[in-house]
């Protein structure tokens, strides 16, 4: 009993350990109503310093450029170069802010600007 005790002592800081908040996979959609929704993945990292990543990992992903992190708040920018459905280059501006900082599953939640559209984009963390 007392190796099992020490063994279940040993395991609880791995599964205290996450990481930061902004770190992860992203998953959830951006649009300009509750119809015409775009499924996004949001893939981030954080050294410390600054907020790398990209959008849609894949041969077509959006690498993060002009990544900011604020702290108070928890307020997230980036920027990106993404194609239209013609295939032309759009630029992608996002503003959004981290809720339930504490919630394993949190959320992302802000404004997605591609073009001249614009709307609502909210993901959520994977654990």
């Amino acid at each position: 009993m007392r190796h099992l005790l020490l063994f279940l002592a040993a395991l609880l800081p791995l599964c205290a350990q996450e990481g930061h908040p902004l770190v992860g996979t992203w998953h959830g959609n951006w649009g300009p109503d509750a119809k015409t929704r775009t499924d996004l993945t949001l893939v981030m990292f954080w050294d410390g310093k600054a907020v790398t990543g990209m959008v849609n990992p894949g041969p077509d992903s959006i690498k993060l450029e002009n990544a900011t992190l604020d702290p108070e708040g928890w307020k997230l920018h980036f920027e990106g170069n993404g194609k239209d459905k013609a295939g032309k280059s759009v630029r992608i501006v996002v503003d959004a802010k981290i809720d339930n900082i504490t919630n394993v599953r949190r959320t992302l939640v802000g404004t997605w600007k591609e073009g001249a559209a614009s709307g609502e984009l909210k993901l959520t963390r994977d654990n």
